[in-house]
């Protein structure tokens, strides 16, 4: 993306939007430097465990991009983006898996350990390629974007929409759910892939790769935000908006409805494969609870909370929905449903355009 490019888009950014990108450019310079260059014991020195919750947190941010995308401008109430999220993480997971190699619990160099306790005696097909980065990475994003493809060109076609298909993509992530529990499948079962080592080489455990996992995924959150609010810009974009908010008059001038609609959910499908692929390294674990369908509902809640239609107010929702879990979990194990449900309440009644009715109207807005 050239200066002018990234210029035209600044200038056309809501106030919201600036403050959302300053907040991730600060986190992406400040944070490694607070973590490597200032020692330990200074009160501002940034522990590692502090960059993996944030790197989790900028993940999450991803997925609530990929979910507005969907939502938030093309009006498709998508509760099964849990599951793309899962199927980009697992794809990761098999190729951490294949690096463990002879430092694994059986010390087997072709089999990951859940296999060799399982008597399996050979890699099942699937997992093919799978001890190539480049191909993992791939499988990442053409996995979840198949599956939406698939389900979106069913579903589209047929002019399935609404509550309908909600529905439908609830029980894709359940079915997918349940077919992931059965260890016969050949991916950990209900444990899932864990005991990473290394990626690329890189020990996993190391503060060094600790951080460049954080500003890697830090630096794809800012370029797919650009990306998108580029493309919301585009004619594409508007054709999008005008889908969600009068689908039968985008139909009667002669748009092809169901090709918008497809390719829209396919890249949402995609960035949120990307941010599952993102996730795996840093939190070290993907187990069957990603499929969960109350995992594709939280999703929801980040957008809606932080203002669905706006891009940044995904990005917003994601963290302060994510953060306030994490301290409830800490401060109030006992209550923190409630005290989680109780914000999401009072943020949609009071203000139903969420937080981002604290900064400023958006165009991309839902009515």
């Amino acid at each position: 993306m050239n200066n002018s490019i990234f210029m035209r888009i600044w200038r056309r950014e809501p106030t919201g939007g600036k403050l959302t990108l300053a907040f991730l450019l600060a986190l992406l310079v400040l944070i490694p430097a607070l973590n490597l260059l200032v020692p330990a014991t200074s009160f501002l020195h940034v522990s590692t465990y502090t960059v993996t919750l944030l790197g989790k947190y900028l993940c999450f941010a991803l997925l609530a991009l990929s979910m507005d995308l969907a939502w938030g401008y093309l009006g498709i109430l998508s509760l099964g983006h849990g599951a793309f999220f899962a199927l980009g993480a697992y794809a990761m997971g098999m190729y951490l898996m294949r690096q463990i190699g002879t430092r694994g619990v059986y010390g087997n160099a072709n089999l990951p350990d859940f296999m060799v306790f399982l008597n399996w005696t050979e890699l099942p097909w699937f997992w093919t390629g799978s001890q190539y980065f480049v191909w993992a990475a791939f499988m990442a994003l053409f996995i979840p974007g198949l599956l939406a493809f698939v389900v979106g060109w069913l579903g589209f076609r047929s002019r399935v929409s609404g509550v309908y298909l909600s529905i439908i993509t609830q029980a894709m992530t359940y079915a997918l759910a349940l077919a992931f529990l059965r260890n016969e499948m050949g991916f950990g079962g209900n444990n899932g892939l864990t005991d990473f080592k290394d990626i690329l080489g890189f020990n996993l455990q190391s503060d060094q790769t600790r951080v460049v996992l954080f500003a890697l995924t830090a630096l794809v959150v800012i370029a797919t935000y650009l990306f998108l609010q580029s493309l919301m810009q585009s004619r594409l974009g508007r054709l999008s908006v005008a889908v969600r908010d009068a689908e039968m008059r985008v139909r009667f001038v002669g748009f092809r409805v169901e090709h918008i609609k497809l390719l829209i959910f396919v890249l949402s499908a995609m960035i949120a494969g990307l941010a599952g692929a993102l996730y795996v390294p840093q939190v070290g674990i993907i187990n069957p609870s990603e499929f969960a369908p109350l995992a594709s509902i939280e999703i929801v809640i980040w957008v809606a909370l932080g203002g669905r239609g706006t891009l940044f107010g995904a990005i917003i929702g994601a963290f302060v929905v994510n953060y306030a879990k994490t301290y409830f979990t800490g401060a109030f194990s006992d209550y923190w449903l409630f005290l989680l449900g109780t914000m999401f309440v009072v943020v949609t009644v009071l203000m139903q355009r969420g937080l981002v009715g604290l900064f400023t109207k958006s165009k991309g807005a839902s009515k």
